[in-house]
């Protein structure tokens, strides 16, 4: 497995989690690296992407000012902070290497995924 997601789970409407995303250092370095989600019934959407080493971030609308992406560059790890939870967030959520260092938004432009973890918000 190149890119391990975990942390998602069960968690009350306002409450908060951290999704990490363990990657091997071949496929990690000098690479964006981003978070998708889908919910049931609905396509897979961008949520944010982060330059290597870590300059540059991106996000979706919907999460901007409550999550913030980042990476461990010696651990190989970028990390989803989740805050302020809500219904809507609930999907399983997937991180995934991009196709160079930049902050792409389409699921077209990331050549490697992890298997995804569920993120349930309760309300």
């Amino acid at each position: 497995v190149q890119l391990q997601a975990s942390g998602g789970g069960l968690v009350q409407a306002g409450g908060s989690l951290r999704l990490s995303c363990v990657a091997s250092a071949r496929i990690f370095s000098h690479y964006a690296m981003g978070w998708f989600r889908q919910a049931p019934g609905k396509e897979r959407e961008f949520v944010a992407a982060i330059t290597w080493p870590g300059v540059k971030q991106a996000y979706a609308d919907p999460v901007k000012g409550r999550f913030t992406i980042s990476r461990d560059n010696v651990k190989n790890t970028v990390y989803l902070q989740m805050n302020s939870l809500n219904a809507e967030d609930t999907a399983v959520y997937y991180c995934a290497r991009g196709g160079g260092n930049y902050l792409p938004r389409s699921v077209l432009e990331y050549d490697v995924w992890g298997q995804g973890t569920l993120v349930t918000v309760s309300s």
